[in-house]
């Protein structure tokens, strides 16, 4: 059966006030920033975003006042530092905090896909991460007597990853670094996948071990090219460095950030509005230029 449909009928259907929600969890590479531009435009609040090392996106939906929490590893712009609006928003205490590792974070996915309510670890003991922090509580191994942390589980409502391609029944293929992309898709309760492209699902089954989400976890699935930029996306187009560097230009202020929403999202209706705003020369520019394909696999008797 299908589960493709648009942007925003995923959003609407599947992304509620009040939601946790899973995304960047490829780390700097295939940020579902349209879907995230398409939460803004349906002011969606009192969401709880969930990440480990969170870029920009995090930076729109707090500007855009979606959120009212983060549990993250960290939050910002990898590439210029600082980002503003969560920087205000934390520093005025509008914003719940729950910082977390890298490491942490994939724990407590991998705890929720597993449906298991904690993983042990070794991890954060002697700094303060772990004090006051309600993903942490610390205990005796019941087999070597050794002090360890148990890390709490998470279980998104929706996680939302961007890959290169999937099929109308949710099957996706995707390849590069995953971050905690698995961990994330396997712990929700609902997955949005947000692809490149829609191929005929004999192109996913010609290639099973690049499967790496089942379709049957997924609740709907939706082609968005582009729909990652100004994020990375393997094999078809680069990271925008500009884009990134003109954001922390344009949005040091409240205002400026106001007026940047005002243009880049709330002024487009949809991704392709969006990649024209962008223009056609920034796009050619950005396109992969020099492939490197895999070795083709053989996967007969």
């Amino acid at each position: 059966m299908s589960k493709q449909t648009t942007m925003r009928s995923a959003i609407a259907e599947l992304v509620p006030d009040g939601a946790s929600v899973a995304l960047g969890l490829q780390m700097e590479q295939m940020i579902p920033f349209a879907a995230g531009h398409e939460i803004i435009r349906q002011k969606r609040r009192g969401l709880t975003l969930i990440g480990p090392i969170s870029d920009i996106l995090f930076d729109q939906l707090i500007g855009a006042g979606c959120a009212e929490r983060v549990i993250a590893a960290w939050v910002g712009n990898v590439m210029m530092g600082s980002a503003y609006n969560f920087r205000r928003a934390a520093e005025s205490g509008q914003l719940r905090i729950t910082n977390l590792t890298n490491f942490a974070v994939a724990l407590a996915l991998q705890a929720g896909a597993m449906g298991v309510p904690f993983l042990p670890t070794r991890s954060a003991l002697g700094s303060d991460l772990a004090k006051e922090n309600e993903f942490f509580t610390e205990f005796q191994s019941p087999f070597t007597g050794e002090k360890m942390h148990a890390v709490k589980a998470l279980v998104p409502d929706v996680t939302i990853v961007h890959v290169q391609r999937a099929d109308r029944e949710g099957n996706a293929h995707c390849w590069g670094g995953f971050g905690v992309m698995l961990e994330g898709v396997r712990a929700a309760e609902k997955v949005i996948v947000v692809a490149e492209e829609i191929v005929e699902p004999e192109v996913i089954s010609s290639d099973p071990n690049r499967t790496v989400i089942p379709g049957f976890l997924v609740e709907a699935v939706v082609e968005c090219p582009w729909g990652a930029h100004p994020s990375p996306v393997q094999g078809y187009y680069s990271r925008d460095n500009a884009y990134f560097r003109q954001y922390h230009e344009q949005t040091k202020t409240p205002a400026d950030f106001a007026a940047w929403q005002a243009r880049w999202v709330d002024g487009v209706t949809d991704r392709r509005e969006y990649s024209n705003l962008l223009g056609a020369c920034r796009q050619e520019e950005l396109t992969v230029k020099k492939h490197a394909y895999a070795a083709p696999a053989d996967f007969g008797y």
